[in-house]
Order: C-alpha cells, then sequence, then structure tokens
C-alpha cells in the first residue's frame, strides 16, 4: 500500500488554488427523516409529501432512527470525532420550494465532528500521489423541495417529494489544490457512502450533489473571495467547473479587476461558469434550537455495536488483497473499486482457492468487466455468477479447457447458455463437445501425422525457422479441431522433431 505524503502544492498559473467541498448526500431510509412519507425517486410531483413534509399547523416531526445508525457509520468510515450529544436547529430562510419557511439540520452540535479520508490524486496516471482531505463536520438534514421550471409553460411549478428527504451534509477543510484534487476527494466520498451501504449516490436522480467553493490567491498569501459551484451533478462536470472557474477568477485578477462573492452555474454546452446571484454579505438565516426536537444522546454501546456493523472499509480491503492474496496494487484497487465487486471477486477465490487469483483477477477484471462495460452494466447485473466463473476457471486448471475452449464456454455464459445452474459451464462444455484432448498417445499420433505430411516446414525448422515450428504447432490443432492441449502438443512436436 502506498504511504501517505504531505500535501502537495500546485500552482495554477501562478496562483494557489484552493477548493472546500460540500457534499449533500441522501440517506437511504425507506421513510423521510421526520415523517412516514416514503423516499422512492420518480412518482408524480406531490405524491410523496406527507403533512409533516407540508409544516401543516399542528403536526410534530420525529426522528427516523435510522438516519443516526448511518450517519454513525459515515463518521467511523472518515475516522471522525461523534457527536454522542447532538441536536437539532432551524435554518430560516424563504423560498417557495421549503413550505414550513424553515429547513431542520444540525448547527450547533452536529452527529459527526473532525475526520478525514485519505485518496488517490490522478488514480492510474502516472502522476498520481496519495493525499488526506480533512472533514470539518457532517450533519444530519431535511431536503427541501424542488422548484420545476419547465413543467408548466411560462410558470414555475413546485414538486414536494423531496422535501423531508433525510441527507448527511459532508462539509470538507478547504485542503483541495487542483480540480483533480477535488475530484479525487468526491470519489473517495461517493466510493465510502455506497460501499457503507448507507445510500445509492446516484448523481442523476439527485441523491449526492456537491458544491464546490473555489478561489485563488497569491502562493500563502490571504485567502482569494470565494465563488459557489452548485449543484454539480456528474464527476465529469465537477472536474470541468472547476477549471474554468479557476481561469475566470484568474482572468478577472490579471485583468485588474475584483471577484465578487457569488453562487455560479456551470454551462456543459458552452464549458463555462457564470454568476447565478450575487452575495454581498454571508446569509443570516437565524439559526435557533428547534424546539419540537429534543436533543440525541447517543452511548458507547451503541457506538460498538454500529463498529461491529460495519463492512471492512475500501483501504483495509485493499490492503488485505496486496498481502493475503499477493495481487498487484493495481489489481487490488480496480477489484475493490465497488463492495460488490470486491464481493464477487471473493466468491470467486473461495471456490477456486487462493493458488488461483491472479488467474481470478484475470477473468473478473478483463473478460468480464470488458462485457458488462460494453453492455454499460455493473457487477450486480452480471449474468455470468461467481461460482458459475469460478467452474469455468475450475476447467482451465484441470486441462478440460484450453485459453480458446474458455473464451467460447465464457461467451456463452454470458449470453445465459447453460442454465442458471452453479455447474452451467460444465453443461455448455458437454453440448459443445469443448473439452480438451489430453491423451498423450492421441496427440503423438497427430504430430507423428503432421511431421510426415509437411516435410518442407520440418526442413525449415531444422535449419533454424521458429516460425516453422508454430505452423507445425498450428497444424496440430487445426488437425485437432482445436482440441488438443496446446502444451503438449508443444513438449511433442519438439521431443520428435529432435
Amino acid at each position: 500500500m502506498t504511504e501517505f505524503a504531505p500535501r502537495k502544492e500546485l500552482l495554477v498559473d501562478g496562483y494557489e488554488v484552493v477548493i472546500g467541498i460540500e457534499i449533500h448526500c441522501q440517506l437511504n431510509t425507506e421513510s423521510k427523516i421526520f415523517s412516514n412519507a416514503p423516499t422512492d425517486f420518480g412518482h408524480e410531483p406531490n405524491s410523496q409529501a406527507s403533512i409533516v413534509d407540508l409544516g401543516l399547523p399542528g403536526v410534530l416531526p420525529v426522528l427516523n432512527r435510522g438516519v443516526l445508525d448511518r450517519a454513525l457509520k459515515f463518521g467511523i468510515g472518515v475516522n471522525a470525532e461523534l457527536g454522542l450529544f447532538n441536536t437539532f436547529d432551524r435554518k430560516n430562510y424563504f423560498y417557495p420550494d421549503l413550505p414550513k419557511g424553515y429547513q431542520i439540520t444540525q448547527m450547533a452540535h452536529p452527529i459527526v465532528g473532525k475526520g478525514y479520508i485519505d485518496v488517490i490524486v490522478n488514480e492510474g496516471d502516472k502522476n498520481e500521489y496519495p493525499k488526506r482531505m480533512g472533514i470539518t463536520r457532517a450533519h444530519l438534514e431535511e431536503d427541501a423541495g424542488k422548484s420545476v421550471h419547465d413543467a408548466v409553460d411560462g410558470m414555475t411549478g413546485v414538486d414536494l417529494n423531496r422535501a423531508g428527504t433525510p441527507l448527511i451534509e459532508i462539509v470538507s477543510e478547504p485542503d483541495m489544490r487542483s480540480a483533480s484534487e477535488a475530484l479525487a476527494y468526491i470519489k473517495a466520498i461517493h466510493q465510502l457512502v455506497t460501499w457503507l451501504g448507507i445510500s445509492d449516490a446516484v448523481m442523476a436522480e439527485g441523491s449526492f450533489r456537491c458544491d464546490c467553493n473555489v478561489s485563488v490567491r497569491q502562493p500563502g498569501g490571504e485567502l482569494g473571495t470565494r465563488t459557489e459551484l452548485k449543484n454539480l451533478n456528474s464527476f465529469r462536470f465537477i472536474e470541468r467547473a472547476i477549471n474554468r472557474e479557476i481561469e475566470r477568477q484568474i482572468d478577472i485578477i490579471e485583468d485588474g479587476g475584483t471577484v465578487v462573492q457569488a453562487t455560479m452555474l456551470y454551462d456543459p454546452d458552452l464549458d463555462e461558469t457564470r454568476i447565478m446571484r450575487t452575495k454581498e454579505n454571508a446569509d443570516d438565516y437565524r439559526y435557533f434550537p428547534d424546539p419540537d426536537l429534543t436533543p440525541v444522546r447517543l452511548d458507547q454501546h451503541t457506538i460498538d455495536k454500529i463498529k461491529e456493523e460495519m463492512p471492512e472499509l475500501p483501504v483495509a480491503r485493499r490492503t488485505r488483497f496486496e498481502n493475503e492474496l499477493e495481487l498487484s496494487e493495481y489489481d487490488a484497487r480496480i477489484l475493490t473499486g465497488s463492495r460488490e465487486l470486491a464481493d464477487y471477486f471473493e466468491d470467486v477465490v473461495t471456490e477456486v482457492g487462493t493458488l488461483n487469483t491472479k488467474m481470478a483477477a484475470n477473468w473478473v477484471m478483463g473478460d468480464l468487466l470488458g462485457a458488462l462495460n460494453k453492455d454499460d452494466q455493473y457487477i450486480t447485473g452480471s449474468p455470468i455468477s461467481a461460482k458459475q466463473l469460478a467452474v469455468l476457471l475450475a476447467r482451465i486448471n484441470d486441462d478440460t479447457l484450453s485459453g480458446k475452449m474458455a473464451k467460447q464456454v465464457f461467451s456463452a455464459l454470458y449470453a445465459h447458455e447453460g442454465g442458471s445452474s452453479d455447474d452451467a459451464a460444465d453443461k455448455i462444455i458437454e453440448e459443445k463437445g469443448l473439452k480438451q484432448e489430453t491423451d498423450t498417445g492421441a496427440i503423438k499420433a497427430m504430430v507423428e501425422e503432421v511431421i510426415a505430411n509437411n516435410e518442407a516446414m520440418v526442413d525449415e525448422y531444422r535449419g533454424g525457422k521458429q516460425k516453422a515450428f508454430n505452423g507445425l504447432v498450428g497444424q496440430v490443432m487445426k488437425a485437432s479441431r482445436g482440441s488438443a492441449n496446446p502444451q503438449q502438443v508443444n513438449q511433442i512436436l519438439k521431443e520428435l522433431l529432435a
């Protein structure tokens, strides 16, 4: 495992970039944070907003216990201080999609305090490097509704289905010095919340949203005026938006202007950032404790129980793959890209044995992930189960299949041939007659016949032309219709030609 080095400073046109990230991550509870309304995505507008979410007179919020467990898992996952005493506050502001006129959040006493996450910047690139990113806090809050500008001609509609949806807002330290570092941090948080099973983090559905605070300054100087890029919803757009905003701010300063504190939007079609609204002063949200919600007091027993339920974290699993399964750092990193992929790989290794981990890794990363990526599928949608792939690899090991034959069986498995049983590979081998010929006597007879019928090629080989030997091997494989064991063919052919 790579050792983590001190922070690496990067300059852009002589300026130091300072970036902090706020991530709003939806927690995957079945009901909302303070009501029993469902949280499913994609329903008709305003069909999932209860009287609590609407803030009707006389209703009271009731905290969903599930959000506490999920927030604590995240806090443990980022090595954070945990708020054993945490409270809820009202954040007061007026907006059409906030029916109560305030948002319930955690200001004074959040459930997750200071922590950190270790990331790899420019992962897979020759310029990759490790960095530790600080996390200031993570707090629970309810989501607002959504203003819909294209639902009714000439009017803006309000959909309150998301109102009251449970969120954990994750606030980073301003530790990022480039768009690449910001992207690495966001990807690491995204991987962690999905790995822990606390969120599906589908950016296209709004369950993982990022706000990026960007400023530039002279190296080591006073912090510059920051702007906030709002609601970026894809990794590609995040990196592009930050880079464009850095360029915009540097151009303003170089032209003698002043960067104005503002909320920015990114236009992917024009590949530019532009001001949505300016901010002269910090917003005054008039926070005060929510009188309808009592403080949450957690004991160490609760924390210990959550820790027992925690899965092995990505970095620990990657390290174990390297040390115990003797995988390369690259292979271990790919195979721990998601918890589901790591589980699938380990299920294969359990079946084929640890002596075949490299072969298992090659088939999972190469043939299987290649086919899934081509079909735009994840490992969870694999048509080949871990046990089915393990049986295929076992048939390579026991010389039932050659490498070429194994590819044919894999393609048939991927096409759902052979059924859904664990021994589907064996059925395909039987049905297609793909069993490899390993009888030494039978192979020797074929080799002798090829030698007798190809005197010119034999003379060329004995004259020092290695290509002629490969040609003779090809003739034997052709005679056997590809069923002869290539290693045995090579060995017997060399012996007879000698």
